[in-house]
């Protein structure tokens, strides 16, 4: 069995991975941004690798918290970390869509599939735990932002 510090740290590990692959991935991409028409509210390049740090951080506590709630709710817990993985995956191809393929509308329509998935998440882990959802309300904010970029850089561009 392993114990509750292991398991918050093994979801951390994994969510800072998938993140980091990404990036990995696509880091002779990522200038494409600077390149394309912004909207007005487009933040610093700067704040990504620190905002997404920070909601990796999060959603691997919220990830290991579900986990943990296993013994009580095996099937509901299962299906819980079941979306989550769903919309993990979601997530880490983005980047892949937006940045290297450069196929904006896309990667919009992709965008809501990942939102949809976060909402669908959202109500799984807060039936089971409030506070893991509560901490993932940081990454769906970020991907509505998203949304908003990615869409407005399709209109611009």
């Amino acid at each position: 069995m392993l114990s509750k510090q292991k398991i918050y740290g093994i979801a951390i590990a994994i969510t800072l991975s998938t993140g980091g692959l990404c990036t990995f991935l696509i880091r002779n991409d990522i200038h494409m941004y600077q390149t394309v028409n912004k909207p007005a509210l487009s933040p610093t390049p700067l704040l990504f690798p620190v905002m997404w740090t920070l909601l990796y951080i999060l959603m691997g506590i919220s990830s290991a918290r579900i986990y943990l709630q296993k013994e009580k709710y095996p099937f509901e817990t299962m299906d819980a970390l079941f979306t989550d993985t769903l919309q993990l995956v979601a997530s880490f191809f983005w980047p892949l869509i937006f940045f290297h393929m450069h196929t904006f509308l896309f990667s919009l329509l992709w965008l809501i599939l990942l939102w949809t998935l976060l909402l669908r998440m959202l109500f799984k882990f807060s039936v089971l735990d409030q506070t893991a959802a509560f901490l993932q309300i940081p990454y769906f904010l970020w991907v509505t932002f998203t949304g908003y970029l990615n869409l407005m850089i399709y209109l611009l561009n």
